[in-house]
């Protein structure tokens, strides 16, 4: 039975005035707050994190590499000189 107290007056205070516009204001203000940090934090403290974070990637990226087979090379045309097979003289 006391869940149903519980509960109905949960209700009446979903249902009231006080209780919607406690909500509107608390919401828009949670969201500024959490901007005006994530600005703070950005301009603060990112750097410290960023060079680790970018140098932990760059290790990551030579770890990676070292796997790698180098590309075959081909062979470069001597452009030097004219091809036998495409004179147009004739």
């Amino acid at each position: 039975m006391t869940h149903i107290h519980a509960l109905a007056g949960l209700e009446l205070l979903a249902g009231s005035s006080a209780f919607s516009a406690l909500i509107w204001w608390v919401v828009p203000a949670a969201g500024l707050i959490g901007a005006i940090g994530y600005v703070v934090w950005v301009s603060k403290y990112k750097s410290k994190f960023e060079s680790e974070t970018s140098r932990s990637v760059n290790q990551f990226q030579r770890f990676q590499d070292s796997f790698r087979e180098a590309p075959p090379t081909t062979p470069q045309e001597n452009t030097s000189f004219p091809r036998e097979d495409l004179d147009t003289s004739q």
